[in-house]
């Protein structure tokens, strides 16, 4: 199949292409996000988390609301608000408000609270080439040995994954900052729930954490998977690009990414970066270690 039959990229130029005219259609509804002292972000890197936290901090705040057609028309993502044409400052429906980015500290608003999940560097690599392939990416065409440019892309308005955690590594121990290990999140769900409603300012009784830890299952949102697929942004690229909405695109699969099916060369590159740039700041020699310090913070 040639470019003329599909409109999905076929190659890292024809993807960084596709993304650079997403930028030029006129805006109807646009407005920057005017922040507020209180507001929450939602703030991991790219395929580490921020969907689970997405629907986590809504059921919480709004008692079990599932009446949505996006979870990021509920937690508004700031970093694609131009592609979507979308108003950041929009009504939300329960308070405190909430928004989803997979900024560094350093481009957010100053004076929010940031929730981040931090996820080893390989597994975000699989699950970010599963996600793209066979929706923005034509299946099959740009193999995980190529993919590595647009990993390091890191998303629409993103970072890349090391500027990413070094910035928030650095503000662990600041009072409005809940960095924690994706890994523990999954198998320390009751823990976590209960530290987001903390951090948030929401009352929690038992009853609304049983139904949280519930609807955050893996099971649960499959099951509710439309709900977690970027309806919005896959509207914005069906109208501007012409890539089909029904496209899978949806963030939660019935099973997780296999981290072993990254090529070697691959992981290769990834240790190497790690090895340049996070190392010699924190003291880690790999994410294992860096997460082992983060686990032992929370498990306490």
């Amino acid at each position: 199949m040639n470019q003329s039959t599909t409109p999905r990229a076929r190659s890292v130029e024809e993807f960084g292409a596709m993304m650079e005219r997403l930028q030029k259609f006129e805006l109807e509804n646009f407005r920057p996000l005017e922040a507020q002292p209180g507001d929450v972000f939602i703030t991991s890197w790219a395929k580490s988390g921020t969907t689970l936290t997405q629907q986590m901090f809504h059921q919480l705040r709004t008692g079990g609301d599932m009446d949505f057609d996006d979870i990021s028309r509920m937690t508004p993502w700031e970093d694609s608000a131009a592609i979507t044409d979308s108003d950041m400052n929009m009504p939300q429906r329960a308070s405190p408000r909430g928004f989803k980015s997979h900024r560094e500290y350093e481009r957010l608003p100053a004076g929010c609270r940031y929730v981040i999940t931090l996820r080893d560097p390989v597994e975000t690599y699989i699950s970010f080439h599963r996600f793209f392939e066979g929706w923005g990416i034509e299946r099959g065409a740009i193999s995980l040995e190529e993919f590595f440019p647009l990993w390091m892309m890191g998303g629409p308005g993103g970072c890349d994954y090391f500027t990413h955690l070094l910035s928030w590594y650095a503000r662990r121990n600041e009072p409005d900052t809940l960095l924690v290990n994706y890994r523990w999140v999954v198998k320390n769900k009751p823990k976590m729930i209960r530290r987001l409603a903390d951090f948030c300012g929401i009352e929690l009784s038992d009853e609304l954490a049983t139904l949280v830890e519930e609807r955050t299952s893996r099971e649960f949102m499959f099951a509710h998977k439309d709900k977690f697929d970027d309806a919005m942004i896959c509207a914005a690229f069906e109208k501007k690009l012409g890539i089909p909405a029904d496209s899978d695109s949806t963030k939660v699969q019935e099973e997780g990414s296999d981290p072993a099916k990254v090529p070697q060369s691959v992981v290769e590159q990834i240790n190497a970066m790690w090895a340049e740039r996070v190392a010699p700041v924190t003291g880690h020699a790999d994410y294992a270690s860096l997460a082992a310090e983060l686990d032992a913070r929370w498990d306490a």
